[in-house]
């Protein structure tokens, strides 16, 4: 085989041959692929795409502005014939120059479009030009629709962004130079193996594609992630509570117990030592508690927020109390266990409990009035859509709501990976953070149903009050000191949106921070790293904007400034407390049995 100047592979005749042979592979596969496909798993179909109804009212909406302004709508399609025709003369005019044209648009920031052949080869240049004109196009028409609700805008201009990003040439094998290239170096070798791993991932999801996005022989919970060293020294039906061994020989006497979302796995928290929030507390004198929480199954069915306030957050309180053999906790909740803490809270209140001294909030939502990026799964026909399927299963199947996280960000999350797997046939990488993004959970039907229409919809937390064990909870019972972590660049949790529901809270000291970042990276940073800095501000009747613009910026994790808060509201110092006690046997190592079920397809 020989290579021309520009380095792109020439094949020979038995290069080709090669080439045919490993082509022949592919019906041995293809085989598989018609099985799993036949054996398919299916979820409720309208969770694949919003009610047609969206597209009708746009397309009416866009047709009666027309009438009513023919100019605007001509002077777009001009605009876009002008540019189809000039992408196809320049195309014309580079073939017979025997070079590319110049292309002329601002040099975007577009990893899709790296290779040099997009730029270099008419035909690819053509191809890349032509797309992103016709990406343009859409999005202009999207904008310019007016007769329409501002919440039904903003999900037509989210599917329409998905069709956008769907036809992006990079996604197709016979327009994408990098898995032509490939193919040809590798003798069809590089697609027998993006066919043997789009096989395995339908395989391993009864069916449905789910593009896996690390490598998960690479990785073992409580092996070489999650692996500082405690036991579970409680466990019921709905989680396990795990005490980790000291390092000091003193510690707070307040314990301190985590709360982790139930959407994925605890371990998030204990990732590697380097970036272990876990070991790090246990390193500065605190006594942890995290609550590993089950895995459900279609026998949760019917388990709700009431369960996971009553024997999720009040019994590991009250054992962690127990325990300790002391009368308060300072409690973390993350994501949706921060929501449920405020829950939480405002249920101790109204009972006059006062087990917890402090609350910290990693990400947490309790005001869901701007439904952000969710807004285009937070309607009926979607919402809709879900109650069927958790009806029908049980749960919600953790692909779900994998799904959903991972389009919002379907270049990266999607297509990217998908094209590296399944074109170039690359091995995902060994990166622990993506495996713990695809280790999740499923979500009980009840507890789904409550939290989407009490809280995501209706917002009742916020508002009117949310119903639960006969109590009509509201964010401003929480009373007690908190500080709020939030992240600047969280697609899940905005900050603002934070913000807004600690402006709520009815206590009387509050921290509020934000982190830059997002959603993981913003609350996984170590010290030892000094990559993320953090922005304060002790003001918090100011709106968002106005309290970011006057905000002090930190340098570095915020993690030490949230131990000089934590240590003011920790007590004493006292003997190191070995995990456990006579009345609480260590039950299994750190990090438990519930941790490492797997989600049922």
């Amino acid at each position: 085989m020989t290579t021309s100047d520009d380095q792109t592979p020439e094949p020979t005749g038995e290069h080709l041959e090669r080439l045919k042979e490993n082509m022949e592979k592919v019906e041995t596969l293809s085989k598989r692929l018609i099985e799993v496909m036949t054996s398919k798993t299916s979820h409720n179909p309208s969770l694949n795409a919003p009610d047609q109804q969206l597209f009708a009212k746009a397309a009416t909406a866009y047709w009666t502005d027309a009438v009513q302004n023919p100019a605007r709508l001509l002077e777009h399609q001009i605009e876009y014939w002008g540019k189809t025709v000039l992408n196809f003369a320049e195309a014309q005019q580079a073939v017979l120059k025997g070079d590319a044209a110049e292309d002329k648009r601002d040099k975007l920031a577009d990893r899709r479009f790296a290779n040099p052949m997009w730029e270099n080869n008419p035909y690819f240049n053509y191809i890349k030009n032509q797309y992103l004109t016709n990406a343009q196009a859409i999005a202009q028409a999207v904008d310019s629709v007016e007769d329409i609700d501002a919440r039904e805008k903003r999900r037509l201009t989210y599917f329409a962004q998905q069709i956008v990003d769907m036809m992006a040439p990079t996604n197709f094998l016979a327009t994408n130079p990098d898995a032509l290239e490939k193919a040809i170096e590798t003798e069809g070798q590089s697609l027998i193996k993006g066919l043997e791993n789009l096989v395995a991932d339908l395989e391993a999801n009864s069916g449905e594609l789910v593009v896996r996005l690390a490598d998960e022989t690479a990785f073992e919970v409580g092996g070489n992630i999650g692996t500082a060293p405690g036991e579970v020294v409680y466990r019921n039906r709905m989680m396990e509570l795990i005490q980790y061994t000291p390092t000091t020989e003193t510690v707070h006497e307040i314990p301190l117990v985590i709360f982790p979302p139930w959407i994925n796995k605890f371990y998030i928290l204990d990732l590697k030592p380097q970036n272990s929030l876990i070991r790090w507390a246990v390193d500065q004198g605190y006594t942890v508690f995290v609550v590993s929480w089950v895995n459900p199954d279609a026998s949760y069915a019917d388990t709700g927020l009431e369960d996971y306030v009553k024997d999720g957050f009040l019994t590991a309180i009250d054992e962690v109390k127990k325990i300790c053999g002391t009368r308060q906790v300072n409690a973390v909740g993350y994501c949706i266990a921060g929501t449920t803490l405020s829950m939480t809270l405002s249920l101790m209140k109204q009972q006059g409990d006062k087990s917890v001294k402090s609350a910290t909030f990693f990400t947490a939502l309790t005001d869901f009035s701007d439904q952000g990026e969710f807004t285009p799964f937070l309607q009926n026909d979607f919402i809709d859509g879900i109650e069927e399927e958790v009806k029908k299963q049980g749960v919600l199947r953790s692909y779900i709501m994998a799904r959903t996280f991972s389009y919002l960000r379907s270049v990266d999350l999607v297509y990217g990976p998908a094209i590296r797997s399944y074109m170039l046939g690359e091995t995902p990488p060994a990166f622990d953070l993506l495996y713990w993004n695809g280790d999740g959970a499923n979500l009980p039907a009840k507890m789904t149903v409550q939290y989407l229409r009490g809280l995501c919809q209706r917002n009742e937390f916020a508002e009117d009050g949310f119903e639960l064990m006969g109590h009509k909870l509201h964010v401003r019972d929480v009373d007690v000191p908190l500080m709020a972590i939030t992240c600047e660049t969280d697609h899940i949790a905005a900050w603002k949106d934070c913000y807004r529901g600690v402006q709520k809270m009815g206590s009387r000291s509050k921290t509020f921070v934000v982190s830059e970042s997002g959603h993981i990276a913003g609350i996984v940073n170590p010290p030892t790293k000094k990559k993320y800095g953090h922005y304060t501000n002790p003001d918090l009747k100011l709106a968002a904007d106005e309290w970011m613009k006057s905000a002090d910026y930190h340098e570095g994790s915020w993690w030490p400034m949230w131990d000089n808060w934590l240590k003011k509201r920790a007590g004493k110092q006292v003997p190191a407390r070995e995990p456990g006690d006579s009345e609480h046997e260590p039950i299994a190592p750190a990090p438990g049995t519930y941790v490492v079920a797997k989600a049922s397809g």
